[in-house]
């Protein structure tokens, strides 16, 4: 299997690409803020054809380029019910201050082709096993989505796509519309927590991790497993 990536020069916001081997179709994810160039070379590179776009959230730093990756391709993008509204209006995820420093600057538009992710559904796209994880908290529509490993660079039992949900030594900030700390330690505690301590985590932004090493080092982790609550400083970190 091929899964590769780079950061986004906006907001480092990690953009993947997904594949059962070189020149074969692929799954494009999280195509934030001037990705386009740099995600056509990396598609040559390995001679791949993406057949979707899977989006973890619906922030603009995550989705910015998901209409012309769509368009271009006449292919679908799946987004959660729970953040479709901010294809259609970025803004809609925003903070006050947020909408005001890009005012208009970026001119954003609405995928033609959206297909809603459910919790707990298997999605089968090119030639993937995909499993989609309902996870608010970062947002009302973050999810997860994990596959099997084997194959990767990883060579794990599975690879998780977290999103803002979880990074390496953190999570995803709760302080934006449509973001709860109470959801996002039930999300931790629900969907996170169970995963298997080999699982190779890819987050929305920063370097990988696994969840064996953020089970003894993430303190939101390590509080939601001892006691059930949060009690570390306010996370910040996403758009």
């Amino acid at each position: 299997m091929l899964v590769a990536g780079f950061p986004a020069d906006a907001f480092g916001t990690n953009c993947y690409v997904v594949a059962t081997a070189p020149g074969e179709q692929c799954v494009v994810v999280d195509p934030g803020i001037g990705v386009l160039d740099q995600l056509d070379g990396l598609l040559a590179e390995h001679r791949l054809h993406p057949a979707a776009v899977l989006l973890t959230h619906g922030h603009l730093d995550h989705t910015f380029s998901v209409a012309p990756v769509c368009g271009a391709r006449g292919i679908t993008a799946y987004v959660h019910p729970g953040d479709r509204e901010m294809l259609a209006d970025p803004s809609k995820g925003l903070s006050t201050d947020l909408t005001s420093l890009f005012g208009g600057r970026l001119s954003y538009t609405e995928p033609e082709d959206v297909a809603e992710l459910t919790d707990g559904a298997t999605l089968t796209l090119a030639g993937l096993e995909i499993a989609v994880d309902h996870a608010p908290g970062h947002t009302g529509g973050s999810v997860l989505f994990r596959l099997p490993g084997a194959g990767s660079s990883w060579e794990a039992d599975e690879l998780c796509l977290s999103g803002d949900v979880l990074f390496a030594g953190s999570i995803g900030r709760t302080d934006l519309p449509g973001g709860s700390m109470p959801a996002m330690l039930s999300s931790l505690r629900d969907k996170i927590l169970p995963l298997a301590d080999d699982t190779v985590v890819l987050p929305g932004h920063g370097p990988a991790t696994t969840i064996g090493r953020e089970r003894v080092s993430n303190p939101y982790l390590v509080e939601v497993a001892q006691v059930g609550g949060g009690r570390p400083a306010a996370p910040t970190r996403g758009l």
